[in-house]
C-alpha cells in the first residue's frame, strides 16, 4: 500500500510519536509511506527510518488561507497517488474534505482525542473507517455524532517495549538524573507529558503538599516542557510551588529525551488530569511497561489501562465548583498513598500482552485495507 498521513506538525507529543513508530513498521512490511506536515524534528526520523515526508501547511487555522492550502493539499497527494489517506486532526481533515472532491481517496479517521462536540469536530468521522485509541472515544463519538460502533475500530497504542525495558536503560543518565533531581531516599511521583492546562499538574502539587506533611520524603517530578502559548499556565505553576512552600518536594524536570531512563527513577507514575480525560495515556503503558504502577483519575483512556489494585489505582472524578481544587487534591493524594502501601508483581509483561506493537500494526494495516475495500 501507499499511505499519505495527515497531521498538522511533527514536532512532540504521543500522536506524533505513534506516527513514528507506525512509519517504521509500515516501512519495515513494504508499504511506502510518507508523512504530509507542517514540519518539525520528528521529521527526521521519518526519514531515517525510511519513509518520506512533505512539508505543508496543514496547521493554520486561518480561514482566509484554507482554499490555497487545499489545493496545495490536492497538488501534493495528485502526484503522491497513494492508495489511501489517514488524516490524525481537524484542520487536516477540513482541508482533505476539499482536496478529495476530485481525488476520491479512500479516508482513515484517525480520531485521537476527546475534542467538544461541534460541526468542526466531526470531520473526524469522515473516514469509511474511524479508528480510535480506547473505548472512551468510541462511546464519545457515538454519543456525540451517532458514528456507528461498526464503522469504529478501537486500536490501542502499543508500548515501544525495546526502548522502554528496564534491563536497557542507559543506566549513566540515570546516575545523573538521579543527582540533578536530588532522589536518593526519595519517594518519587513522576508526571510525563506537556505542560498544559488539561494535564492537572496544579492538583499533583496540591496533593504533593498534603502529602508532604506525612510522607518528608515525597518528590514531585514533572517531566515536560511548555508550548509558547502555554507559558503563563506554566509560570503559574511556578507561582503555586512557591505559595505552597513546596519547592524541596516539587521539581519542573522540563522535556527529557529519554522517558524510560526517567520513569525508571519513579516510585510511581501519576495521571493527574482530573478535569478532561485522556483519550489513551501512553505515560501510562510505557510507566507499566517499565514496571511502575500508575494512579489516574477513573475516567478516559485510563480505564483500559489501569486496574485498580493490580497495576495501580484509581481516584474519583470530581466536577467543577466551589471547593473542586482541594478535593481533587485530597483524592490524587489519597490514591498516592494508597499506591505507597501496596506490593506489586510483574506489571511489565501483562503490559506487553495488552498492548502490543505487532497487534497495533495489524489492526492499522486491516483498517487501512478495509477503508479501501470499503471504498470501492
Amino acid at each position: 500500500m501507499k499511505i499519505a498521513h495527515l497531521v498538522p506538525a511533527m514536532d512532540q507529543g504521543g500522536v506524533e510519536r505513534g506516527i513514528v513508530e507506525m512509519n517504521r513498521a509500515y516501512v519495515a512490511a513494504g508499504h511506502e509511506n510518507t508523512v504530509v506536515s507542517a514540519g518539525g524534528r520528528l521529521d527526521a526520523q521519518i526519514v531515517a527510518d525510511g519513509g518520506r515526508t512533505v512539508k505543508l501547511d496543514i496547521k493554520s487555522k486561518n480561514p482566509l488561507t484554507y482554499f490555497g492550502r487545499a489545493f496545495a493539499l490536492r497538488r501534493v497527494l495528485a502526484e503522491l497517488s497513494p492508495d489511501l489517506a489517514v488524516v490524525h486532526s481537524r484542520v487536516p481533515g477540513w482541508l482533505f474534505a476539499f482536496a478529495n472532491r476530485t481525488l476520491r481517496l479512500p479516508l482513515v479517521s484517525f480520531a485521537h482525542g476527546l475534542n467538544s462536540v461541534s460541526r468542526y469536530s466531526r470531520i473526524m468521522t469522515a473516514g469509511e473507517v474511524v479508528v480510535v485509541p480506547s473505548q472512551c472515544v468510541a462511546d464519545w463519538l457515538h454519543n456525540g455524532y451517532g458514528t456507528p460502533y461498526s464503522k469504529m475500530r478501537v486500536i490501542p497504542r502499543a508500548v515501544d517495549a525495546v526502548r522502554f525495558d528496564p534491563a536497557a536503560i542507559d543506566r549513566s543518565f540515570c546516575a545523573a538524573k538521579a543527582r540533578e533531581w536530588g532522589v536518593e531516599g526519595r519517594f518519587v511521583v513522576m508526571a510525563l507529558g506537556r505542560i498544559t492546562q488539561l494535564k492537572g499538574y496544579d492538583t499533583l502539587i496540591r496533593a504533593t503538599a498534603l502529602l508532604a506533611r506525612e510522607m518528608p520524603d515525597i518528590l514531585a517530578v514533572i517531566v515536560g516542557e511548555a508550548e509558547k502559548l502555554r507559558l503563563e499556565y506554566a509560570a503559574s505553576l511556578e507561582k503555586l510551588v512557591d505559595s505552597l512552600g513546596m519547592r524541596r518536594h516539587v521539581i519542573f524536570a522540563g522535556p527529557q529525551t529519554k522517558a524510560p531512563e526517567c520513569l525508571s527513577l519513579a516510585g510511581v507514575v501519576v495521571s493527574a488530569n482530573t478535569r478532561k480525560p485522556e483519550a489513551f495515556g501512553r505515560s501510562m503503558t510505557e510507566a507499566l511497561a517499565m514496571g511502575r504502577p500508575v494512579v489516574a483519575t477513573r475516567f478516559g483512556g485510563a480505564l483500559d489501562i489501569v486496574e485498580d489494585g493490580v497495576n495501580g489505582a484509581f481516584c474519583e472524578c470530581v466536577p467543577d465548583g466551589p471547593g473542586a481544587d482541594a478535593e481533587r487534591a485530597r483524592n490524587l493524594a489519597s490514591a498516592i498513598r494508597r499506591v505507597r502501601a501496596m506490593s506489586f508483581g510483574d506489571l511489565r509483561s501483562p503490559c506487553l500482552e495488552k498492548f502490543s506493537f505487532d497487534r497495533m500494526v495489524s489492526l492499522s494495516i486491516a483498517a487501512c485495507r478495509e477503508a479501501i475495500n470499503s471504498h470501492r
